[in-house]
């Protein structure tokens, strides 16, 4: 692997033993700030043994990980100072109240204490915790909880986060506002986020890395789904469909009967939010959208060598 010239972080042949378990074997890859990274594989394959290594927690049998040039192992302070991590299950503590344990998180990463009520209200604001900042976090609910252990991850600004199960426990709204988060800090920061929901995945990152078995098996770019599944209450001519500058082929789902369901091509440049768009402009009561087969789908089973589900 060579890194680019804008590596903010480099993984070099990352191996991980458990005494005869091999965790993880020889992965290695670099990424840049701006980049939005998906971290994927079925369970025991090596995800959290990878992200902790990443986030300096636990260390490497074998294999390197730089963070701005600084070496894990040799300058752990100067590496970890540019790293935000959020592992699965937040390190909070249940007798602190929100704004209390930010101001906390502050004073551990050395923000200068003029500068903490800032940094404390950015995390507050960015995490959606204002209206609970006063709250003892072992009252909170799940989905508090996690925002919380994100604020902490985010409190000193770091260049790279790492994300592991980000919206686990969140409801769909909260779930939504961590995309866009997550959005916002790929326009500045590096970004690693691991996920079981592959829909997840697939609406916050640009890349995606697959593991199995320790291994890696895929590094590529993600791209937006192609095919897409339309359903109209008042359903047009098929032809109606294809004229339209977005699609490139309509297929009904059953001919013989007026289901207003369409199996949908995107012309090349083309996106869903166009034909959403024409749908409602013209009055066919647009029902569904949706993607029949993601990328992420097609990535995932293909590397892990499994058969599309039905």
């Amino acid at each position: 692997m060579v890194a680019p010239m804008d590596a903010l972080l480099e993984a070099r042949g990352l191996t991980r033993r458990y005494g005869r378990k091999q965790a993880l074997r020889g992965v290695g890859f670099a990424l840049s700030a701006g980049e939005v990274l998906g971290l994927l594989g079925p369970n025991g394959a090596g995800k959290s043994t990878c992200l902790g290594i990443l986030a300096g927690v636990l260390a490497p049998s074998a294999g390197q990980v730089l963070i701005g040039g600084a070496d894990m192992a040799r300058s752990p302070l100067r590496a970890k100072r540019r790293l935000g991590y959020l592992p699965e299950q937040p390190p909070l503590y249940p007798e602190m109240r929100v704004d209390e344990f930010l101001r906390h998180c502050a004073r551990l990463r050395r923000i200068p204490p003029g500068a903490i009520a800032r940094a404390v209200a950015r995390s507050l604001r960015l995490c959606g915790l204002a209206e609970v900042r006063r709250r003892l976090l072992g009252k909170l609910s799940k989905g508090y909880r996690q925002r919380a252990g994100l604020a902490a991850a985010l409190i000193h600004e770091p260049e790279l986060v790492i994300l592991d199960e980000p919206t686990d426990g969140l409801d769909p709204v909260q779930i939504r506002e961590v995309r866009a988060l997550i959005a916002e800090l790929g326009e500045r920061c590096a970004v690693i986020v691991s996920s079981h929901a592959l829909a997840e995945v697939q609406a916050s990152c640009r890349r995606v890395i697959v593991l199995h078995d320790g291994r890696m098996l895929h590094d590529g770019p993600l791209n937006a789904p192609r095919a897409l599944r339309l359903r109209l209450a008042r359903p047009p001519q098929t032809a109606a469909l294809r004229r339209l500058a977005a699609v490139a082929t309509v297929t009904e789902a059953a001919p013989d009967a007026e289901t207003g369901l369409y199996s949908v091509t995107l012309a090349d440049g083309a996106t869903a939010e166009q034909i959403a768009t024409a749908a409602v402009g013209a009055g066919w009561g647009l029902l569904e959208l949706a993607p029949e087969q993601t990328d992420i789908e097609r990535i995932f089973f293909q590397a892990i060598g499994m058969e599309m589900p039905a």
